[in-house]
């Protein structure tokens, strides 16, 4: 295979992240193209080679997968990133998120060593799941019209507004159309990341799927002013099956293209919406970390209470641990549970949230683990690990491994990264013993897995 040069062929199979893996017609060695789906034949063109296996991207599916068999439920699909997957069954889905992980884990597991993988939990329902979306404001096509939603599939800088998202609440896509009509009103700028130039960047939207509980985000750069009263009387007049009970414009200066915050005005209401979860009540600002997946994070921690076993009268950290929801979910059946995160206001967070489920054995320290875990004079029995993407700093795995904790819970949303912090776990005298995978992202190439990791020398 050359670069630059077209073939077409059959995906093998799909490897995760989204890796289709293809052996053209009449070749010997084969490529990774993403965005399809297994069976699908495809044209694709060679753009690189990375580590000597070619690197293609899709121009065409020819003929469909033998695995679609149902129609797209968006009108955005295929161009729109976001729901790889829709077109097949979810119980495709399943099947194909499950081989994923268990190939991963194969591939990383010590020699002479062995686990079981319990296979794969499904959500009850497969739309309608998030209860977080961060959407971006942009043109879908040069000096288009404003538009307001998601990045179409393979593009920095085109965005597709998705009026009819089913990752999402009826009430989020009511809130998104009334912001984007808006703006179009009044021809508003959206910031473009090459000029740095314009005011809106995004809407961050935060809704409790067992409250109703509607948080609007508003992210401005400070390089307009705009009287954003009749923008919150608008969205308050709104029919809506929840409720809206915070408004928030975020100013946001920064160069890169994160959604953070250089400062925050309150328009309505209070900055957090409140959701249950296993029974117990969760304050969650902007920016503190909450499983996307309310129905979905339910699963999963019922997994980690499975795995963690019995921890009466022991001491657990809960690390990279967001609003404190694993360290609550533990704290009744645990001796004491010490929760390490570096978002100050998810710390908060976590102690308010503690104090009103009635839990006085949590205690929740905010920092980075690397140098927080220096500050704690109690050695943990237990640990649970629920890191970012990337996984565990280099420098961070090597001091909480010290503890010499008999076991580990690790909760990875991204198996790759999991695997990479494997090879040390395993060097420093843990064994994997079990693994489950939770897809928590229904039609998404996400998958969430959570292990048993148990000290043997």
């Amino acid at each position: 295979m050359k670069k630059g040069q077209i073939y077409e062929g059959i995906i093998e199979c799909v490897d995760f992240p989204n890796k289709g893996k293809i052996s053209p017609d009449g070749e010997d060695q084969y490529a990774i193209v993403k965005n399809g789906i297994p069976g699908q034949k495809i044209r694709f063109m060679i753009q690189k080679f990375k580590q000597g296996v070619a690197q293609g991207r899709l121009l065409e599916v020819l003929e469909p997968s033998p695995l679609e068999t149902r129609e797209p439920v968006c009108r955005q699909f295929p161009a729109c990133g976001g729901c790889m997957y829709q077109t097949m069954s979810y119980e495709a889905q399943l099947e194909m998120k499950a081989g994923q992980v268990e190939r991963i884990l194969d591939q990383a597991l010590a020699p002479g060593r062995s686990y079981e993988f319990e296979g794969i939990l499904g959500d009850s329902e497969e739309f309608g799941y998030r209860n977080k979306m961060e959407f971006s404001f942009g043109d879908a096509y040069k000096d288009g019209p404003l538009s307001l939603g998601l990045h179409k599939k393979g593009s920095t800088y085109d965005i597709l507004t998705v009026s009819d998202c089913r990752l999402v609440h009826r009430d989020m896509t009511a809130v998104l159309d009334c912001v984007l009509q808006f703006f179009r009103e009044r021809g508003t700028s959206y910031y473009k990341k090459l000029q740095h130039q314009g005011y809106l960047r995004h809407l961050l939207l935060r809704r409790g799927n067992a409250t109703g509980e509607l948080l609007v985000n508003l992210v401005t750069t400070t390089q307009e002013e705009y009287d954003l009263q009749p923008l919150a009387e608008r969205l308050l007049g709104l029919e809506l099956e929840g409720k809206i009970t915070g408004i928030l414009h975020i100013y946001n200066d920064s160069l890169s293209d994160v959604v953070r915050s250089d400062r925050t005005e309150l328009l309505y209401g209070q900055d957090y919406f409140t959701e249950k979860l296993l029974g117990m009540d969760f304050k969650v600002t902007p920016f503190s970390f909450f499983q996307p997946n309310s129905r979905g994070a339910e699963i999963l921690y019922g997994t980690v209470r499975e795995y963690i076993g019995d921890i009466r009268d022991l001491t657990v950290f809960d690390l990279f641990s967001g609003t404190g929801t694993i360290a609550q979910v533990l704290a009744p059946v645990a001796g004491q549970v010490i929760g390490v995160e570096i978002v100050e206001e998810a710390v908060e967070a976590a102690r308010e949230n503690a104090a009103k489920n009635g839990l006085d054995n949590c205690r929740f320290l905010a920092g980075d683990v690397f140098k927080v875990l220096d500050e704690i004079g109690e050695k943990p029995d237990v640990i649970v690990l629920d890191p970012p993407r990337d996984g565990i700093h280099p420098k961070a795995l090597p001091k909480i491994l010290d503890y010499g904790a008999d076991r580990i819970v690790y909760i990875s949303c991204k198996v790759s990264s999991l695997a990479r912090d494997l090879e040390m776990i395993q060097g420093r005298g843990y064994e994997l013993v079990k693994c489950r995978a939770v897809d928590q992202f229904c039609q998404t190439v996400h998958i969430e897995c959570v292990c048993l990791l148990e000290k043997i020398s």
